[in-house]
């Protein structure tokens, strides 16, 4: 990891962050200004390697754009462009095509009828209202794809897209392909490395690094309040309850920040534990997810609750964020597997060797 280059970067988005400054007003439902500076800068594409588009850097390089978008609740789609539609593309011969490009896990079904491709089915696909293509699985016959499509355009008849918000006010909709027939395919067959499993762990990998950064914001914002408010005559931090509070939230918040970054390394790394670090990482972030939430609104005197609150703007997207991916009680379930099975990873669970 190259920390003079994160220090730059790091900086660089900061700048464009406080630019369009959005403090005590909610969002629309995508920050069009801060993703045209961040494009333009090639921030979006930081992770995908330049021979295949995107900016190069690495993946803690990106991970340094996804921590400070989510730090600062920005609504942008980086973690669906880069982190995963980018990484899907990067992994196959397909071209990144211009404009904002998602990813969907779902897969469409798809048949081959005098060299075309007829797709069919639902896919969700975050943030698709505002993308230009799509990137997806294809199961066609006995073979997995990986599919590029352009997102339809109003009025489109084999295509239709289905517009939905999760907790956070985040797009999260559905694009129904009734027939859609591609006369030039962009699609090939996927990778092995690049199978349904896989891509679940690339997105809990990022929503584990978007959790530690929603939490670091709610400890933030906690510790500002507690130490301007008083009461009796003087700021709540000097009372012993809220210290306790404080404490078991900022260990809280270290927990899902040491295990996302520890999932980070293995991924950058290629560590034969990577899988299980992942799954440990998204299990304790939304499994802390809850609590941080929970005391950041005790410790504000249960305010916040509302969009313009920079509290509510955090716990409103941990609320939402724990669930995607595969909540805690999924990545338990994944972990409990892999430990009945044998693997490199055992030394980590048993603290010796098997």
């Amino acid at each position: 990891m190259n920390a003079d280059l994160h220090k730059e970067i790091r900086s660089a988005v900061v700048t464009i962050l406080r630019a369009h400054s959005t403090e005590g007003t909610p969002s629309a439902d995508f920050d069009h200004r801060v993703w045209k500076d961040l494009s333009q800068g090639g921030f979006h594409l930081l992770g995908v390697p330049e021979e295949a588009g995107g900016s190069g850097g690495g993946l803690s390089a990106l991970a340094v754009v996804v921590d400070l978008t989510a730090f600062h609740a920005v609504r942008v789609p980086v973690a669906e462009a880069a982190f995963l539609a980018g990484w899907m593309l990067a992994r196959t011969d397909l071209s990144l095509p211009e404009g904002l490009v998602v990813a969907s896990l779902d897969e469409a079904h798809g048949e081959r009828r005098s060299g075309a491709l007829r797709l069919s089915g639902s896919i969700r696909v975050p943030w698709g209202r505002h993308a230009n293509h799509v990137v997806t699985p294809v199961r066609c016959g006995g073979e997995t794809l990986m599919a590029v499509l352009p997102v339809p355009q109003q009025g489109a008849e084999a295509m239709r897209l289905v517009t939905a918000e999760n907790l956070a006010g985040e797009p999260r909709d559905t694009l129904i392909l009734d027939g859609v027939e591609l006369a030039d395919p962009v699609a090939v067959v996927a990778p092995p490395s690049v199978d349904s499993a896989a891509l679940m762990r690339r997105g809990a990998l990022a929503r584990s690094l978007q959790l530690g950064a929603a939490a670091r914001s709610v400890l933030e914002s906690a510790g500002r309040y507690i130490t301007e408010r008083e009461q009796f005559g003087r700021p709540l931090a000097h009372f012993q309850a809220v210290q306790h509070q404080l404490a078991v939230l900022a260990a809280e918040v270290t927990a899902l920040q040491v295990s996302a970054d520890a999932a980070l390394l293995a991924v950058e790394t290629d560590d034969p534990g990577a899988a299980v670090a992942v799954a440990a990482a998204k299990a304790t972030a939304s499994a802390g997810a809850q609590l941080v939430a929970s005391i950041g609104h005790q410790l504000h005197g249960a305010i916040g609750y509302s969009a313009e609150h920079r509290l509510g703007q955090a716990t409103t997207r941990l609320w939402a964020w724990r669930e995607e991916f595969g909540n805690e009680s999924h990545w338990h379930d994944q972990l409990a597997a892999m430990v009945r099975q044998d693997g490199p990873w055992w030394p980590l669970v048993a603290g010796g060797t098997r």
